[in-house]
């Protein structure tokens, strides 16, 4: 019983539901429209990915990790919550066993889509770094290896840390966020000093007048693209976790005060927010991904047009 006080005082009071009806209900509605979308949107971008052939195959895993998890997210972890926030409008206590489990899944597909966002980074640096040689260096079979090592240890890690202290715990979830973004934002330095190389080079060449192979123009602009929308996923991805980071680590110093667990409840709302956005940078930076969206939807309106005739 005391491990469950400890548990849920990060959570509203029933004594508290006056204060929290207006979060308890923004939140509720927000999420049950996520959950659609989060579904719907990712399910068709998997289905668009894997029909896109001009799309590296080692990417082409790696988004479709990222968006089996935020699959999950619509699945399991925003119907999870939304079970949460109604049992806190109907004034009834949560069980710490049905806390623990919520944890669990939450941890999973966290962490799932955190060492995914971070392992698409490191793979479009390599790609721009090593050029050349990333065909013989980074293979299929490697890349699949390293996905499937993410969901192992996101799965056996995500129970291990409920052993932990609360205080312990959000510390430590703290700590790799914001070593996850010290390591990525790196990456992405890197990335942009080796593309901004790679431009001057080419620039170099043709003042010089100096013969180009235009497959190699052609297979650099295609890895700034990439690295582009990659970009784009990974800064959608810190903005919204990084607030419930640093919630986590203002609970260690001030405790669980009541604006404090409201802005955590946001947090999550703008964490699940993540899984509906990635799909939509799919499509609106990577251009092989929607034109096969788009070719996807005009087969679908030409076929209902044929069944109504």
């Amino acid at each position: 019983m005391e491990e469950c006080k400890v548990l849920l005082e990060y959570f509203p009071l029933i004594s508290e539901h006056e204060e929290f009806f207006p979060t308890f209900v923004a939140n509720c509605v927000f999420n049950t429209l996520l959950c659609y979308t989060a579904i719907i949107l990712n399910v068709v971008a998997i289905y668009a990915i894997r029909r896109t052939s001009s799309l590296p195959k080692t990417l082409k895993t790696l988004l479709v990790s990222l968006a089996v998890s935020d699959v999950g997210v619509g699945l399991l972890a925003q119907p999870f919550y939304s079970f949460f926030l109604i049992k806190w409008l109907r004034k009834n206590n949560t069980g710490c066993a049905i806390y623990r489990a919520f944890l669990v899944i939450m941890n999973f597909v966290s962490a799932a889509s955190f060492f995914g966002v971070l392992a698409m980074s490191v793979d479009r640096f390599l790609a721009i770094h090593l050029h050349l040689r990333y065909q013989e260096l980074v293979t299929d079979i490697r890349v699949v290896a390293a996905v499937a090592s993410v969901w192992v240890v996101s799965g056996l890690a995500s129970p291990l840390i409920l052993w932990l202290e609360s205080d312990s715990h959000h510390m430590l979830l703290t700590s790799v966020a914001v070593f996850g973004f010290l390591i990525t934002a790196l990456v992405y330095i890197k990335t942009y000093l080796v593309l901004r190389r790679h431009r001057n080079d080419i620039q170099t060449f043709q003042v010089h007048q100096v013969t180009q192979d235009g497959g190699e123009i052609v297979n650099f602009a295609r890895l700034r693209k990439s690295a582009v929308g990659t970009f784009y996923v990974y800064l959608a991805f810190w903005v919204c976790y990084m607030p419930c980071a640093i919630c986590l680590a203002a609970f260690v110093i001030y405790g669980p005060i009541i604006d404090l667990k409201k802005f955590f409840l946001y947090s999550w709302s703008l964490m699940f927010l993540n899984s509906s956005l990635n799909p939509v940078i799919y499509y609106w930076k990577m251009r092989h991904i929607r034109r096969t969206v788009i070719d996807i939807l005009r087969k679908m309106v030409r076929q209902r047009n044929q069944i109504s005739f």
